[in-house]
């Protein structure tokens, strides 16, 4: 293939210099993923996947502000609301597909996460070979906040960064830094914004190696500062022990996190559990197959279509979790959403 570029309306690709670029094109929504975004990527690496002109791959979003917020959760709310069941299924299988395809890809991916990254924004990043994150990069599995679970692959990947931090990451929707990231293994490489042109240019010239001599040294981790307490307090695979722990350890630390915790889907955070719990056994295909299979009930129950109005529509940040808290769940309820 000759030097081309393929332009949709939300994803640019080219391919320049033996660089194969996709730029995520939605820059008022925050880059948010919806599905022709994700076939349009797709597509791309399809396309470059035994192309010789191309040698790796880099991702980065547009417009400054976020290399990617996540998956359009209000357009599947719509698809809930009425009833249209098939158009969930396709978003969220396709994103999958391209969650796998990112993960199994012969030539370095490079992603270049410049502002936030949230949920599928996740998906488009962790999957790859080198994660760049610079100055500006917020990364967070928010789910619980909006009645659904951490998915993109994450019951494969939170439950293999060091001790409790993904437990606690997929529970809390803790935001984390730059330095958090790296510390946690969500990110390879620490390069700040003004060197992203140079690294780009470098990418073209010498290949991933110009990662290294661009790379500086990554900022303080508050995460790793607070390992212990984490790793103390969310050494549990059930809810009401890790509220147990935070109860008894009292300081300011765990009231924060308590607080934050009884702000969630009560639904949500048993599945959360339950869901990493398994994954740390799994592959990352049979994470990504049970993920698929749990997005039908989780999408089905109250919680969802309601965490999104009061988090992402109404933005009134109130929401009437059905049921209403951690002790009024039913554990059998939550096992079988997983049959």
């Amino acid at each position: 293939m000759s030097e081309t570029t393929l332009t949709e309306s939300t994803v640019l690709a080219e391919v320049t210099g033996g660089v194969g670029r996709l730029v995520l094109n939605r820059p008022k929504a925050l880059n948010a993923l919806d599905l022709g975004m994700i076939r349009a990527l797709t597509e791309a690496l399809e396309a470059w996947r035994e192309d010789p002109a191309v040698r790796l791959v880099t991702i980065e979003g547009a417009g400054g502000r976020a290399f990617c917020a996540g998956g359009d959760v209000r357009a599947i709310r719509d698809n809930v609301l009425r009833g249209d069941a098939a158009a969930s299924e396709a978003f969220f299988a396709s994103e999958y597909r391209l969650n796998r395809m990112i993960a199994e890809y012969p030539k370095p991916y490079v992603a270049l996460i410049d502002g936030i990254s949230l949920g599928g924004g996740m998906g488009l990043s962790i999957h790859g070979s080198h994660r760049v994150v610079t100055e500006h990069a917020v990364m967070a599995m928010p789910e619980t906040a909006i009645g659904l679970f951490p998915d993109i692959g994450a019951s494969y990947f939170l439950p293999r960064l060091p001790g409790r931090l993904g437990l606690y990451l997929a529970l809390t929707g803790a935001r984390i830094s730059p330095g958090d990231a790296i510390h946690a293994g969500l990110a390879t490489h620490y390069v700040p914004r003004a060197a992203l042109q140079s690294l780009k240019a470098r990418l073209s010239r010498s290949g991933v190696v110009a990662l290294e001599t661009h790379a500086h040294p990554a900022p303080e981790s508050l995460l790793a500062q607070g390992r212990d307490a984490i790793d103390d307090c969310f050494d549990s695979d059930t809810i009401h022990e890790i509220l147990a722990r935070l109860e008894a350890r009292g300081d300011a630390w765990a009231k924060t996190q308590l607080a934050t915790l009884a702000r969630m889907s009560p639904t949500s955070l048993w599945v959360t559990a339950e869901l990493l719990r398994r994954g740390a056994t799994m592959t990352l295909a049979e994470c990504l197959g049970m993920e698929l299979k749990l997005t039908r009930k989780m999408i089905a129950h109250p919680d969802f279509a309601e965490g999104v109005r009061a988090q992402v529509v109404e933005k009134t940040r109130d929401p009437k979790w059905r049921p209403a808290t951690v002790a009024a769940v039913d554990p059998a309820a939550i096992l079988a959403m997983f049959d």
